[in-house]
């Protein structure tokens, strides 16, 4: 089994709150990261606004405490040691932190201060703004070779993530990205779209992001994964070295689809996706389709991975 933690995108108003009700070791990691990380974004992400919690340095925090507290409820309320079922754990994005938190990599509250750091170093990294767009429907070969025509000295745009067969995202300055959509259109893409994100993510616009992260890394005591991690830079499973690969994850391209591709290929053929919404289940579909797929996001999934968990 792979067991996969979703990024940011999925972010809604009142994510978590049926499994906060529920389950006191739910209320436990909401209450641990407020603390951790000196805000109550627990109140935030139960009864705030949208635009509160779409900001990087609130939405990436969020997530994971969303991710880790379904995991912790699996594992004490309901018995279920999730890394005695998996084969690989990964993490798209700022999900690479909550599969390190929930394979004993790093701790909760270390998590939780890495993340809201990346989270401000993201948005600070590039005030010039920049931007993302979605491409469908164009093969990785066509895509790359767009993305290499409209970057110069100047103008940069890369290829941000391989999500799926026929799913990429591009990052960069705001001019490249947009004659980069407008060459995917050419090219018959069947949709693009730009993202609603504060900065041109996983690209070298970020590098100003990794002095901060470099010195939060620092502080962090990583440990050995219970199981290994399928590393977002490397599309391969890793052990060691996790400061560096996170470091790297700021600059490079998410390879989610080679992920999934490395998965299957070492006998895996079934994926959980713990956390909110099923965007990287609906990725795996298109890239894996006979894999066996499940989501843990609610009480109810909750308990039914649990009747079923042997």
């Amino acid at each position: 089994m792979l067991i996969v933690f979703p990024g940011q995108g999925v972010q809604s108003v009142g994510m978590g709150k049926d499994v906060y009700d529920a389950f006191q070791s739910a209320r436990d990691v909401f209450h641990e990261v407020d603390e951790a990380i000196s805000q109550k974004l627990s109140t935030m992400i139960f009864q705030g606004t949208e635009e509160e919690l779409k900001m990087t340095q609130n939405a990436q925090p969020a997530l994971m405490a969303v991710s880790i507290a379904l995991v912790r409820v699996l594992e004490r309320e309901f018995g279920c040691d999730i890394c005695s079922k998996a084969s690989f754990f990964a993490g798209h994005s700022l999900g690479e932190y909550s599969a390190l938190c929930a394979a004993g990599v790093i701790s909760l509250p270390d998590a939780a201060k890495i993340l809201k750091i990346r989270g401000n170093s993201m948005t600070n990294a590039y005030p010039e703004g920049g931007a993302m767009a979605a491409i469908i429907g164009l093969d990785l070969e066509i895509a790359e070779n767009i993305v290499s025509e409209c970057s110069n000295g100047q103008e940069i745009v890369q290829m941000a993530n391989d999500n799926s067969v026929g799913q990429v995202v591009i990052s960069g300055s705001a001019t490249a990205v947009e004659m980069a959509m407008e060459k995917a259109l050419s090219s018959n893409a069947k949709m693009v779209k730009l993202l609603e994100v504060s900065g041109p993510f996983h690209c070298k616009l970020m590098e100003k992001a990794l002095g901060p992260m470099i010195m939060a890394l620092e502080k962090i005591d990583f440990r050995k994964p219970r199981r290994p991690i399928i590393a977002n830079v490397t599309a391969n499973a890793e052990t060691s070295n996790f400061k560096e690969l996170l470091l790297q994850q700021l600059v490079q391209r998410v390879r989610w689809r080679e992920s999934l591709l490395f998965a299957n290929a070492n006998s895996v053929s079934c994926c959980l996706e713990i956390g909110a919404g099923k965007v990287l289940t609906g990725l795996a579909k298109r890239t894996v389709p006979h894999w066996k797929l499940t989501n843990i996001n609610s009480p109810e999934s909750l308990e039914d991975f649990a009747k079923n968990y042997v």
